[in-house]
């Protein structure tokens, strides 16, 4: 396991919540802490959107608990059907990623049974954790989730490059290139969950200039791109070893996978800044990619047995071409996007 920074900022934020809870005599800082940990969010528009959710449903759960408190006292049943009640407002009102807390309120506050000056401290407590994570969240190592988009692209394209010049070739051990395929698919899914957070902080904090805007456009090809990559190699896992096929057949689809994945690799340079104008030729790759098509449909349709399965593998790897030819068109035109 990694440490990263949000760990560190959770620590951080448990500990200014404690010494702000000693410092306004809070009483027993526990909740605040437990607030802090919660509320500590992987971008900065989450922090924000966070922050103001809690306020909200924290408030509503601490009034609810605290007219039930003076009613029921601290009856277990009581506390229970309080929960329940914050739990559907939450989230009829969309706030779901609130509960957690809101019920820590919610009990924290019941166990007064209905005195509103411990109450209140109790709510208090709460929102000291909430404010501490958002103030750690922001000032200290703030969330940059375009660095570790960009970081994270250029790791998963190294793994997509491997897996994929040993896809046909057969060259790795089954067990390794399992574990690998596995690992992609994983940092796939990681790439678009930071893509998420990049176009919530860029839309929902300000207002995006036409140059973000476009960046974006080009980031979210990239997801693409390494998506149809990794389909590449599934079709391959699936279908292409299934498929009766001569040997010369290897050395073709082998040939074009080579093709495409150092396209994809000039293109990442391109996007970097690294080459010379002009060496990316975006026209012989689509001339290519178009060529390899017709010639394997033409040999399907000349040998129909046993290569029906082989038009999906081909199929995948033509998507991947034009894939790349727009990430390639995209990042020509993207501003500044050498930075990271």
């Amino acid at each position: 396991m990694n440490f990263g920074a949000r760990m560190f900022k959770t620590g951080l934020a448990v500990t200014l919540a404690l010494y702000a809870s000693v410092w306004l005599q809070m009483g027993s800082p526990v909740i605040a802490a437990v607030a802090a940990i919660f509320a500590m969010q992987p971008s900065i528009y989450r922090s924000w959107r966070y922050l103001i959710d809690q306020l909200q449903t924290n408030t509503l759960g601490a009034i609810l608990a605290m007219l039930a408190g003076m009613v029921f006292s601290s009856e277990p049943f009581a506390i229970g059907i309080v929960c329940i009640l914050v739990i559907m407002i939450c989230l009829k009102f969309k706030m779901g990623d609130t509960i957690g807390l809101t019920l820590v309120t919610v009990v924290a506050v019941m166990e007064a049974s209905g005195q509103w000056d411990f109450a209140v401290t109790r709510f208090v407590l709460s929102l000291i954790g909430i404010v501490s994570a958002f103030l750690i969240n922001v000032f200290v190592f703030p969330p940059k989730p375009r660095v570790q988009f960009v970081a994270e692209v250029r790791r998963t394209f190294d793994r997509l490059s491997l897996l994929m010049r040993t896809a046909v070739s057969d060259e790795m051990k089954e067990n390794i290139f399992r574990d690998e395929q596995r690992a992609l698919e994983n940092d796939i899914s990681s790439i678009n969950d930071k893509y998420k957070l990049m176009e919530e902080d860029q839309k929902k904090l300000k207002k995006p200039k036409f140059g973000a805007s476009r960046q974006l456009v080009v980031y979210k090809q990239m997801v693409n791109t390494l998506r149809k990559g990794y389909e590449v190699i599934e079709a391959t896992q699936e279908h292409y070893f299934q498929a009766g096929r001569p040997s010369e057949l290897d050395l073709r689809f082998d040939e074009q996978i080579e093709k495409l994945i150092k396209f994809h690799e000039h293109i990442m340079l391109k996007f970097d800044h690294k080459l010379k104008p002009g060496s990316v030729d975006s026209d012989y790759i689509q001339q290519e990619n178009d060529m390899f098509l017709k010639e394997l449909l033409r040999r399907y349709k000349e040998e129909e047995e046993g290569y029906l399965r082989l038009t999906i593998v081909t199929a995948a790897i033509y998507d991947y071409g034009h894939q790349l030819e727009r990430l390639n068109r995209l990042a020509g035109h993207s501003p500044e996007h050498a930075e990271a």
